[in-house]
């Protein structure tokens, strides 16, 4: 009798330890699940840090701008490494191999081209009223497909820079990185010193702070000849600022845009920026 209830006593014992171990032992099991996911997500994240963005890589092999490329991506028209991709964020690595529309492309060599705009050209692409556009005069300028970097109105000559550089053209026309750009302005008439003091500094525009750099009169020249500097990008905003205080502008000449200058560049003529150009340019901050 004693050997049956000593017996029945471990086995009761028994199935009373059994639920201490199941417990000691799962927690266990999900730590290093939970450590391994851990270690494996960053490392894919640095991989395609290293990449550039699809859209990006179509923009710069001279196709077409970003925007239109996310349609192009959206619409099956490219493949990386044979295999159709359409998700906007892709990131081609350098390896692989990018086709648009069947045919393989490679990001294009950056071009960088300065132009001494004449007058009665516009600053655009093309123009469905058959006007002459600043593209004509450097048609032979580049194989690459270019774009000029901000904006001169028809009447507007001077320095107009040209590329197909985006990330140097969208600083050099963001507010923020304050880009110089000096005009000669031929007035009406002469400027009164009282109106000169009026546009020093701070005016309202159209509602609108424009913030003036400098402003004078020009050395050896009649009081209607004005230099005007300032870091706006607004539309035709020389010409406004000078409304602003009662006159017209009769010329307007861009003669510094950031460090560069007309030197020995003829009007209507172009010329290639020196690496040295390229360079300081792109210290901009």
């Amino acid at each position: 009798m004693e050997s049956n209830k000593n017996s029945s006593r471990r086995r009761q014992e028994g199935k009373k330890s059994a639920p201490l171990n199941r417990k000691t032992t799962k927690p266990l099991s999900r730590k290093p699940v939970k450590k391994d996911y851990k270690k494996t997500t960053p490392v894919k994240k640095s991989d395609e840090s290293q990449g550039i963005r699809l859209n990006k890589y179509i923009a710069n092999s001279g196709i077409c701008s970003r925007r239109e490329a996310d349609t192009y991506i959206e619409h099956g028209s490219v493949q990386v490494n044979g295999k159709l991709v359409t998700e906007m964020g892709y990131k081609v690595q350098p390896n692989d191999v990018v086709q648009f529309d069947g045919t393989s492309i490679t990001p294009e060599q950056k071009r960088y081209i300065l132009l001494n705009k004449p007058k009665n050209y516009i600053t655009t692409m093309d123009d469905d009223r058959g006007r002459k556009t600043v593209m004509e005069l450097i048609a032979n300028a580049s194989k690459e497909r270019i774009y000029p970097v901000g904006r001169l109105d028809r009447n507007t000559t001077g320095l107009l820079l040209f590329t197909n550089d985006g990330d140097l053209a969208k600083k050099l026309t963001h507010p923020k990185h304050n880009v110089r750009k000096l005009y000669h302005a031929s007035l009406d008439r002469k400027l009164d010193l009282k109106d000169l003091e009026k546009l020093r500094g701070e005016v309202i525009i159209e509602g609108k702070k424009v913030f003036i750099d400098a402003v004078s009169y020009i050395n050896g020249e009649p009081k209607s000849e004005i230099g005007i500097e300032i870091h706006s990008g607004r539309n035709r905003i020389v010409r406004k600022i000078f409304e602003h205080v009662g006159y017209k502008v009769n010329k307007l000449d861009r003669v510094i845009f950031s460090e560069l200058t007309k030197k020995n560049l003829p009007r209507g003529r172009w010329r290639s920026l020196t690496t040295l150009e390229v360079a300081n340019l792109q210290k901009l901050k």
